[in-house]
């Protein structure tokens, strides 16, 4: 029974963050730009973190690496909330989940993991995808068609480094590195949001009504409860069955937008992300167990 509860509360994690694109839309049909909505719901958050301890910033001095991780999950937001707002979020969540991928690459150097057969099979499956998902037949070569696809590729990218600073840092209190992880999203958000500003990309916030404040609240207790849900599923759950739970997100990501029209499944697409979502459960599967929970959600 227990193991039931734990099941379904990463099931309940996965559709939070599955569907958290259309409060970004929605946010943004009322002048709210994603990278801002991200600032104003991390800086919700941190404002409890930092009410209930006042101090937690010194870990910062005492575990540089905690840095490293700022920026990283805060880049992961970026990509992510950015691409989810202004592209085919089918495309963009299968994009994304190239982070598997990406982690072959990064825990060689980082965490001196060589990579085995296995793990180079998986990566060569999962570039396939890639390769099959943008190569269109209006372009040449296989690259990124739209801004939506390189930020997707991006926050991919940036949420494996988020993955294997989590292993590599060994030390600072939970607290910390939750810190870390929304502190990073309201830092590399904000200067983002003013790069963009600059170049005509970003809009700049619009006065405070009772719509969007309200809304920003609601997508700021949406996350918490995926965080708690995800705390309490992954505390009671093998870290292999908890990643395996968490690519329920891709379905409830594409089963929504479709629906919703704000993304489409074509042949291309679904082959080539059947590939990189493959990938994906195969090194979810081979993987050895660890207190790390590597899920596919930016906070």
């Amino acid at each position: 029974m227990k193991n039931a509860l734990a099941a379904l509360a990463l099931v309940i994690n996965a559709f939070c963050y599955g569907v958290m694109w259309w409060p970004f839309r929605y946010l943004q049909d009322h002048g709210i730009h994603p990278l801002w909505a991200t600032v104003l719901v991390d800086l919700v958050a941190l404002s409890f973190i930092f009410a209930a301890n006042p101090k937690i910033w010194r870990h910062f001095i005492a575990f540089p690496g905690l840095w490293v991780l700022l920026v990283a999950a805060g880049m992961t937001n970026v990509g992510f909330n950015w691409a989810v707002t202004i592209g085919d979020v089918v495309r963009v969540v299968i994009l994304f989940y190239l982070m598997p991928a990406w982690v072959v690459l990064l825990a060689w150097p980082l965490l001196g993991e060589k990579p085995t057969w296995k793990s180079l099979g998986r990566l060569v499956m999962a570039l396939c995808g890639v390769v099959i998902v943008l190569k269109t037949p209006e372009s040449p070569w296989p690259w990124p068609e739209s801004m939506a696809d390189g930020l997707a590729l991006l926050g991919g990218f940036s949420f494996a480094l988020t993955n294997i600073m989590l292993r590599k840092l060994n030390g600072p209190p939970p607290a910390a590195v939750t810190v870390a992880m929304f502190g990073g999203g309201a830092v590399m958000c904000t200067l983002a949001a003013l790069l963009g500003m600059h170049q005509g990309l970003v809009s700049a916030l619009p006065s405070m009504a009772s719509d969007w404040v309200v809304a920003v609240l609601g997508l700021s207790l949406m996350i918490s409860v995926a965080n708690l849900a995800l705390q309490y599923g992954a505390s009671r759950l093998q870290a292999n069955t908890t990643s395996l739970i968490m690519l329920c997100e891709v379905i409830f990501a594409s089963v929504s937008s479709v629906l919703l029209g704000a993304g489409t499944i074509s042949m291309r697409v679904a082959l080539g992300g059947g590939l990189i979502l493959l990938a994906a459960l195969l090194s979810t599967l081979s993987s050895r167990p660890s207190p790390t929970i590597a899920t596919g959600e930016p906070l």
